[in-house]
């Protein structure tokens, strides 16, 4: 898979979208998911506006360094194509013959400038517009106008002059005269030209692009300087006026193309404009009935140049140059060659590749623009987002290169909001953290009780003379007294001195089953046991096991029979349960006879009733 022209490291980049607002074709999109830019390489035409205002320097170009060592050292011959805009590129190398020599040190066998080629392709475009009948041509030497045509003017594709730009017939004269096996590499001041010459096949056929910043680099790399070597000359045939091409109507003077205003069949665009020519060439060109000779950027200021340059000193330094290449030029010779290559077929061809995307319905517009406050866009947007109006920029969102986030206003709005739910968030967090405080204070003091409470429980446990003892489901002590620890002998004693209260420790081993076997027929059954008498060393003690916490916590007191207040207690408590269950035998008898008596007086009652009643009968 082929690297991308431009790509954007994430890791540099600080996502102000400079390069989004730069780009004239959008073909930089954020995401939702992906806060940063991305570069769409499919909708990119390598204009390089985007490294141009790329402050942090987060957008890289495809580096071919490392490919131009590869090829010389092939073993192969190699020729160096060098744009005529390298006299602007480097003007401190005092002359171009140094130059030369330097890029002979760098390894290459032939250095052709390419100015030749611009001659060529001159004539070709003069011979085309004399013949045209009607039909109106976009010059095709600049890979940006043509990559913008291809991709987002489709229907001009048929415009486009179906000649090669100056450095493909340049490579063809080179093959030409050095053979087809010669590898060629255009030194370039375009980054573009790096995809551009993969169009070209056959005798044009150029194997690499390099830009002059990284000519540059490769020269301080090899430690090539022009102060150790000496002069050396371009490798015939020599250019002429086309040395002008790195200006833009530079073709038209190599042409000889009229260029009077009233007369000229051709009308120059340089810079931004060049979309908005293409649109009016497309609208209007019935009307406007002219060529057009369309740059991105002059040559001579190119992406691939140093940053920094300067315009008009570098067309000052290339004007320079060609003068004093022109000096030394023999015409004859010049013609002779121009008359020798006149037959090579620098025809070329251009594919639709048409990049536009699905336009938004309107109530998806609409939803979009009430989204980011703008249900009433104005014709004009602010261009923060980097689009001329907040309709683009809603379309653009639509269409998935653009987020809301992008849009000042929305991001305003958003901020706002954000604060104030900040500052409601902070009342209710500052709110939250003083009941917090309460309840904390609370929870102490309720701990503080509890404490007390359970250190009170811990004392009266431990007062008690009965043994007292708690324990989990596991048979696990939770807590004890020491009368229980006592009875469980010095072996427990001990371990009381290590683990206070026995806290953890196994019942099942402290105690014979019968014992410990209360414990788990109440854990098992939620029932209590009471006053069950168990034998235990020699000893009769009274156990009652008790539900605390069903299933999970039960409790037991054990009283030793044999105590002698335990005893006295126990005397007591056992003679008032004969006693009540004396009184409660007298009664029932008491009740029973009661209850007889009354029944005889009832019976009695009634014969002396039934006597009285038959003697008044009788004395009748």
């Amino acid at each position: 898979m082929t690297e991308p022209l431009l790509k954007i490291n994430s890791e540099t980049c600080i996502a102000c979208y400079a390069c989004v607002r730069a780009c004239p074709v959008k073909a930089i999109r954020v995401q939702s998911e992906r806060i940063k830019p991305g570069i769409i390489p499919e909708r990119c035409i390598g204009c390089g506006s985007c490294v141009a205002v790329c402050g942090p320097g987060a957008i890289e170009i495809r580096d071919s360094k490392k490919e131009l060592i590869q090829i010389l050292e092939s073993g192969k011959e190699v020729a160096a194509l060098v744009d005529p805009s390298i006299a602007g590129e480097f003007p401190d190398i005092t002359d171009y013959r140094k130059f030369v020599t330097m890029l002979r040190a760098l390894g290459f066998e032939y250095i052709q400038e390419v100015a030749f080629g611009a001659d060529l392709v001159a004539r070709a475009y003069k011979e085309l517009f004399d013949k045209s009948k009607g039909k109106y041509y976009i010059m095709s030497n600049d890979p940006v106008t043509v990559s913008f045509v291809e991709k987002y003017s489709p229907g001009l594709v048929p415009n486009l002059a179906p000649i090669d730009p100056p450095n493909a017939a340049t490579a063809r004269v080179v093959r030409k005269i050095a053979g087809k096996e010669v590898l060629l590499v255009y030194i370039s001041p375009l980054i573009a030209s790096k995809d551009e010459i993969r169009r070209f096949d056959g005798d044009g056929r150029i194997d690499l692009a390099i830009t002059f910043v990284e000519l540059r680099e490769l020269f301080k790399e090899a430690n090539i300087h022009e102060t150790d070597l000496e002069y050396s000359d371009f490798d015939p045939p020599l250019g002429y006026k086309g040395s002008f091409f790195p200006v833009a109507n530079g073709i038209i003077q190599a042409a000889g193309i009229e260029e009077e205003l009233h007369l000229t069949p051709v009308i120059t665009v340089e810079g931004d404009g060049m979309i908005d020519a293409i649109k009016e060439f497309e609208e209007n060109i019935g009307t406007i009935k002219h060529h057009f000779n369309l740059f991105y950027k002059e040559f001579l200021m190119g992406r691939g140049t140093s940053a920094g340059g300067k315009r008009f000193l570098r067309q000052s330094q290339l004007f320079k140059y060609v003068e004093k290449r022109l000096k030394t030029l023999d015409s004859y010779e010049w013609e002779a060659s121009i008359t020798e290559f006149a037959s090579l077929d620098m025809t070329r061809t251009f594919k639709a590749d048409d990049q536009s995307l699905p336009l938004p319905s309107e109530s998806k517009l609409n939803q979009i623009l009430e989204e980011i406050g703008q249900a009433n866009p104005s014709a004009v947007g602010c261009g923060g987002c980097g689009y001329a109006s907040c309709t683009d920029f809603a379309i653009a969102i639509a269409q998935g290169l653009a987020i809301q986030e992008m849009c000042n206003t929305y991001a305003s709005h958003n901020r706002q909001n954000h604060i104030q739910s900040l500052k409601i968030s902070n009342e209710k967090l500052a709110q939250a953290q003083e009941a917090l405080k309460q309840s904390e204070r609370l929870a102490q003091k309720e701990k503080g009780a509890a404490r007390e409470a359970s250190e009170i429980v811990r004392r009266m446990l431990h007062k008690l003379p009965s043994m007292v003892v708690i324990c989990d489901m596991n048979l696990k002590i939770i807590q004890t007294n020491d009368s229980f620890i006592t009875m469980l002998g010095e072996e427990a004693r001990e371990i009381n001195e290590v683990v206070p209260g026995l806290a953890g420790a196994d019942l099942k081993t402290l105690l014979p089953f019968n014992f410990y076997n209360l414990f788990t027929y109440v854990l098992k059954h939620n029932e209590s046991i009471t006053n069950r008498d168990i034998r235990h060393d020699g000893k009769i003690l009274n156990v009652s096991v008790f539900v605390i916490e069903k299933n999970k916590i039960v409790g037991a007191v054990i009283r030793d029979m044999s105590a002698p207040e335990v005893q006295k207690e126990e005397v007591v408590k056992r003679l008032n349960e004969v006693i009540d269950k004396n009184l409660s035998l007298a009664q029932q008898i008491g009740f029973i006879l009661g209850e007889g008596t009354s029944e005889a007086e009832r019976m009695l009652n009634s014969i002396i009733e039934s006597y009285n009643l038959k003697q008044d009968l009788k004395n009748r």
